[in-house]
């Protein structure tokens, strides 16, 4: 580790590493990444690694929809295994305000060029013949949704940011941001080490509140648990990643044959607790034997927790700061960061070394909340 660098970035999940990859990709090699913990210690390394589209803002379908373009042909430019796998996401409406919801939201993604379908329940029961239809009113079905490995794909970013110069200090803490009149120029670690820069990336997930705290902006991003858990391997008997907004849950089969299940309190506090519990596991077998009654009797393997960086408006917040020069952040994405990550890392890479994204960021920037301008995405579960 050197005593400066160009940029430091704080975080080492998807986004702190695709971000590093993307600015050396374009040049900016000298580039250090902070990583408290191991290399997909925080949400990226817990969370279900489901890739989706259907989306309820224009701005998030876009996101996706570019990230897809990107997950697509990310095991070739990377040279790493992703496990990525298209096997479409099919999302169900028991009631009718979310089949409205489905009719308008799918409208909005078709005239944005995704290639998604509004069916009925037999066409549903097409798609994965074991779903419970009573009281099913509508359905969508995207074919070109599907999950990857979050550990391969950070670990890919990874080993290609470190082939193109970038350092990396794991197992280290950023413990303060130098500010002097209103430009970064340094962090100081936990190790006593300070390293002076003049660009600092908040990408740190559920910490990224305290992050910001050290360059004196307050940003409304908070923590929340998640609860996760796996079956044992099964045949495999289903393709897409199933979401009932009923419910509140989704689910899919692994390509080893387990079934990973998830499942968010809305009452849940915020908090840096991921312990797992009991109730959790109580609920979400309920609830996802509701939908698919043949999973009733199938043995949890195990199960874990994460952190959601939940926003007012549950839509991330990225790019700059108008309070002080070289900060940048990509944060509060409210459950969604892994799948939309590649292309928000290269437009954040685009920002911070061109000075200019190729897709605009302004409307996920922090001024939004101060202008009132904004609109709660409704497609998180």
């Amino acid at each position: 580790m050197k005593k400066a660098y160009g940029a430091v970035i704080i975080g080492g999940g998807i986004l702190g590493n695709a971000t590093a990859y993307y600015m050396a990709k374009l040049g900016f090699k000298d580039v250090l990444v902070v990583e408290k913990n191991y290399i997909a210690s925080g949400s990226t390394g817990r969370c279900a690694g489901g890739i989706r589209q259907q989306w309820d803002s224009e701005y998030n379908i876009k996101l996706a929809m570019g990230s897809v373009k990107i997950f697509e042909r990310l095991e070739d430019e990377l040279g790493f295994p992703t496990e990525y796998y298209q096997g479409g996401y099919l999302l169900l409406a028991y009631e009718e305000s979310h089949a409205e919801w489905f009719r308008q939201r799918v409208q909005l993604q078709r005239s944005l060029g995704l290639d998604v379908r509004l069916l009925d329940p037999y066409e549903a029961k097409q798609i994965v013949p074991f779903i419970n239809t009573d009281g099913l009113l509508a359905a969508t079905f995207c074919p070109t949704d599907g999950h990857a490995n979050p550990f391969l794909v950070t670990f890919g970013y990874y080993k290609a940011a470190q082939r193109l110069g970038v350092d990396y200090a794991v197992q280290t803490e950023v413990v303060d941001i130098e500010v002097k009149e209103d430009r970064i120029t340094g962090v100081r670690l936990n190790t006593g080490d300070f390293v002076e820069t003049e660009v600092v990336v908040n990408v740190a997930g559920g910490w990224a509140k305290e992050v910001a705290k050290m360059v004196g902006i307050d940003i409304p991003v908070n923590p929340q648990r998640h609860e996760i858990a796996v079956t044992e391997p099964l045949e495999m008997f289903f393709d897409p990643l199933i979401i009932s907004f009923k419910h509140g849950i989704y689910f899919r089969q692994e390509l080893s044959g387990g079934v990973i299940m998830g499942y968010g309190d809305p009452n849940e506090p915020w908090s840096h607790n991921i312990k797992s519990s009991f109730k959790f596991l109580r609920n979400v077998t309920a609830k996802v034997a509701a939908v698919m009654p043949l999973m009733d009797d199938v043995r949890i393997l195990r199960q874990w927790a994460g952190s959601y960086a939940m926003t007012p408006d549950a839509q991330p917040i990225i790019g700059g700061v108008e309070q002080v020069e070289g900060y940048y952040q990509a944060v509060g994405f409210s459950g969604h960061g892994f799948m939309v990550g590649p292309k928000t890392a290269q437009l954040l890479a685009e920002l911070i070394v061109l000075g200019q994204p190729s897709m605009s960021l302004e409307p996920l920037s922090l001024n939004r909340f101060k202008k009132g301008e904004i609109k709660r995405e409704k497609a998180v579960i």
